[in-house]
């Protein structure tokens, strides 16, 4: 199978999933476009404006759930790989659907807003009115510190703004739902926003109650990277990933769930990348705090394959090698990282070739910065594949990711919208 150029007609197609054209944000898009029309199909009463609040914010909610998130790629990859090309590669792209998170929130903040208007112009309880502001003051917060270039530069302050500003937004709704139901003289227990929030709430909470502090061995074959083994219980699926925290209230990191076919518990593969990695590295912690259950991830997505080729960089081979080891799809490896056995260990290199006898393995010490997308292309022809999965930086895996699909090739990778 040789990879052309695209005709004319796919090329616009293929620019179409370049960035801002993502799924990602075509589903926000349409999520935007939803409300719209919602909002010419009749006057906009205060009842009105409560639902469509309460309904993006339970979709807001609900999408980040695990349960359903595990529920979305389950039903993604339920297609066989007897359908056509451009359908699972269309599916395969189920892992953008943090755009209805975006989506449904920015929505339940303009609502508010205007819903906010309206309380204050007809007045009311100061209650009321005081806990309505409040609601309007810390979305508004939560917005900004999202937005993309913010998180980037300050994403402790985004993700501690995204927790406990949701928290604290939970509690204002639930305060506000009680006081709009007594101005209007309804009975909030029971009715349609009670039941809305009553799921949103346990939604946020589920994870929660699954909250434990874990042992956890850790081995550092270099200064630059640990390989941590679980076994508590949890045998996770081949494509999922574990949330991390040395204090829970604060941070949480995720990475890809390691199970090898036939052994109970997991491992993960950390890279020194920031400050949290770094002091992992170096404390080496008898115990880790773990919460929720093993979540999928883009690498799910192999399945709705025949034959996949695997482009990683350094620690991506983490996310790469439960499904190197499960030989369900098969599979080709391109590995680029730093003097591999030096860095990864022999064990874990070996390991890899033991499964992957054929796989690039590309020394960056001896042999310098490689051509990703040229050594993907020759190995996606070589390997007869139908897809190709990067798991690599940002920069890279956007580049690699675009440079492909603009070839024709379906290619997926995380996008960074979590």
């Amino acid at each position: 199978m040789t990879a052309t150029l695209p005709s004319t007609s796919e090329s616009v197609r293929a620019r179409l999933k370049r960035r801002p054209w993502t799924h990602h944000n075509r589903l926000a898009a349409a999520v935007v476009a939803g409300n719209a029309v919602a909002a010419t199909a009749g006057p906009l009463d205060l009842g009105v404006l409560t639902w469509l609040v309460l309904g993006n914010l339970a979709l807001a909610v609900l999408i980040r759930q695990q349960l359903v998130i595990n529920l979305l790629f389950r039903l993604a990859t339920a297609a066989p790989v007897r359908r056509s090309l451009r359908l699972r590669w269309t599916l395969g792209k189920v892992y953008h659907f943090g755009g209805l998170h975006v989506g449904g929130t920015l929505c339940a903040t303009g609502w508010f807003l205007v819903l906010t208007g309206v309380l204050t112009a007809r007045g009311g309880p100061a209650a009321l009115l005081l806990t309505t502001w409040a609601i309007a003051v810390v979305l508004a917060v939560v917005v900004v510190l999202a937005l993309p270039r913010v998180r980037a530069r300050r994403h402790n302050l985004f993700e501690r703004s995204h927790r406990f500003g949701g928290w604290t937004l939970l509690v204002l709704f639930t305060v506000h739902s009680v006081l709009l139901a007594e101005a209007t003289g309804t009975d909030f227990a029971g009715s349609g926003p009670f039941w809305v929030l009553l799921v949103v709430v346990t939604s946020v909470a589920l994870p929660w109650l699954r909250l434990r502090r874990v042992p956890v061995r850790i081995s550092r074959p270099s200064p630059h990277v640990a390989l941590l083994s679980f076994d508590y219980g949890v045998t996770p699926f081949a494509g999922s990933s574990t949330a991390l925290s040395r204090n829970p209230l604060l941070e949480w990191h995720s990475f890809a769930n390691v199970p090898a076919p036939g052994r109970t518990g997991f491992r993960l593969t950390v890279s020194r990348a920031g400050d949290w990695t770094g002091a992992l590295i170096d404390d080496l912690p008898s115990h880790l705090w773990v919460k929720g259950i093993p979540t999928a991830g883009v690498g799910n997505i192999d399945k709705l394959f025949r034959r996949v080729v695997w482009v990683a960089t350094g620690s991506g081979i983490g996310p790469c090698l439960p499904h190197l080891l499960s030989g369900e799809t098969p599979a080709r490896l391109v590995w680029s990282t730093r003097h591999p056995r030096r860095t990864y260990g022999d064990e874990l290199v070996d390991e890899i070739l033991a499964v992957q006898p054929d796989a690039v393995v590309w020394d960056t010490d001896s042999s310098g910065k490689p051509d990703l997308v040229e050594l993907a292309l020759s190995a996606h022809r070589d390997f007869d594949a139908e897809a190709v999965i990067c798991i690599s930086n940002k920069k890279t895996t956007w580049h690699v990711v675009e440079a492909l699909e603009a070839r024709g090739i379906p290619a997926f990778g995380a996008i960074w919208d979590s």
